[in-house]
């Protein structure tokens, strides 16, 4: 009985574990890291490895992703371009050439801009900044060159590493095992010639929020023309214990942004994300999504969308925002900010990645008088199920790089007053009021 309890604990963990990763507005959203051996080497190969962000709306931001393993046998990294291990491990057993890493559990980063050119390949060199795919796809892959020594020289004798992590910058990432996949295929730049590699495997990782941090990073609160009340952010909808804060104009703060920061990011070599120095709220989250119903026309009605940035530790480039509303599938227009459908779901569109138009507002400032972003969207009414009632004009859901923002209670969304209609059943009943007019004309007549 025993055993049987424990293969059903096992495998109860395990469906767990999937279901924590999975994001049902992006349930294909994954990073592939792919191992492409482009030659043989006398005790090893040398293989191009890529970094494949599949994930429509989160992005790695700075300072950029880490990659680890478990070599298999006693493998050791002879040389790299495009990155390199933060350590080099116990090399005293090679007395001529000293190979760049000997430790069993390598950790890889990216290198920064402006490296001198023979230390890249392409697509490599961002300081692990990658792109979310769906914001710009041909900036969601990093890629370095690894030689690989004292490792198996044919297809049959190589051997996958193991226990692959990431963390893009922090946790929330989980790896699961290399699989050997067909080789990979390439064209020439005249495009006239394949070649391939000469072994191919994959590893997939998926990201769980519950497992990146106990609270979630973002909130969101609302508004509407049609009511006074201001729902605001849960309190400590971000978790109010062991957080530092400071008001607005603190003086601590002045030196905190000038000398305490700066020493502290040299200190860690810019690798380790830094704690957030909040400003004092009741929420206490790193940022606000605040959603305005703000004007209704016959035909059109508009939402204003803020972001604000509480955070005086961060600055967010190339951020993203996702909202899930059943009207945002007939989006007429949006102002100030870039704007792409992500449909999941074949021909179900209800959701909208918004993102900063570049070079004008896509780096979110820390928190401050710049600190926040904003744009309004204009959105074309379907009659048969456009209402302004129980809160059907603010989203369902709200996600800000990736990690889902915490909603108010349904019960506090600001609420349609009894005295007023929608426009569309204030134009019906005084359609029915005249036709009692003429008809009672008609009879008095």
């Amino acid at each position: 009985m025993a055993p049987r309890c424990s293969v059903l604990v096992l495998a109860l963990a395990a469906a767990l574990s999937v279901a924590v990763a999975y994001d049902p507005l992006d349930p294909n959203g994954n990073i592939t890291i792919k191992w492409d051996i482009m030659s043989w080497t006398p005790d090893g190969y040398v293989a191009v490895v890529t970094i494949n962000n599949f994930q429509m709306y989160r992005q790695i931001m700075a300072p950029g992703w880490t990659v680890g393993w478990t070599w298999a046998k006693r493998e050791v990294i002879w040389s790299m371009v495009g990155a390199q291990a933060t350590e080099q491990g116990d090399c005293s057993r090679f007395k001529a050439n000293i190979p760049h890493c000997c430790k069993r559990t390598p950790t890889i980063v990216d290198l920064l801009p402006g490296v001198p050119y023979n230390q890249q390949i392409a697509n490599c060199c961002r300081g692990g900044v990658i792109s979310a795919y769906g914001q710009d796809p041909a900036a969601a892959v990093s890629a370095f060159q690894v030689s690989v020594g004292q490792a198996g020289t044919t297809n049959r004798t190589v051997k996958v590493p193991k226990n692959f992590t990431l963390h893009g910058p922090g946790p929330g990432y989980t790896c699961g095992p290399a699989k050997i996949v067909p080789s990979t295929v390439f064209l020439t730049p005249d495009r006239r010639r394949k070649t391939q590699a000469l072994m191919t495997w994959n590893v997939t990782c998926t990201y769980s929020q519950h497992l990146a941090s106990k609270y979630p990073s973002c909130c969101v609160s609302f508004s509407s023309f049609y009511n006074d009340t201001i729902v605001p952010c849960a309190k400590c909808a971000c978790g109010c214990e062991h957080k530092t804060c400071v008001q607005g104009d603190s003086k601590r703060l002045a030196v905190t942004g000038k000398h305490e920061h700066a020493h502290a990011a040299a200190a860690r070599g810019h690798r380790d994300k830094e704690a957030p120095l909040l400003q004092c709220t009741t929420h206490m989250c790193p940022v606000r999504v605040h959603w305005h119903v703000k004007l209704n026309y016959k035909e059109y009605w508009r939402a204003k969308i803020a972001i604000t940035n509480f955070n005086y530790h961060m600055n967010y480039t190339q951020w993203t925002l996702v909202a899930q509303h059943p009207n945002l599938d007939n989006i007429t227009e949006v102002f100030s900010f870039d704007y792409k459908p992500v449909v999941a779901y074949g021909s179900i569109n209800d959701t909208a990645m918004f993102y900063g138009l570049k070079y004008f507002n896509d780096h979110l400032m820390q928190a401050g008088p710049y600190g926040n972003v904003q744009s309004e969207v204009l959105m074309r009414k379907d009659a048969s199920t456009f209402t302004f009632r129980q809160g059907w004009a603010f989203p369902r859901k709200v996600y800000f790089n990736g990690d889902e923002c915490q909603m108010p209670p349904p019960d506090a969304y600001p609420y349609l007053p009894n005295s007023a209609l929608p426009a569309a059943a204030a134009s019906s009943l005084g359609a029915a009021v005249a036709a009692v007019v003429v008809l009672l004309v008609m009879i008095v007549a």
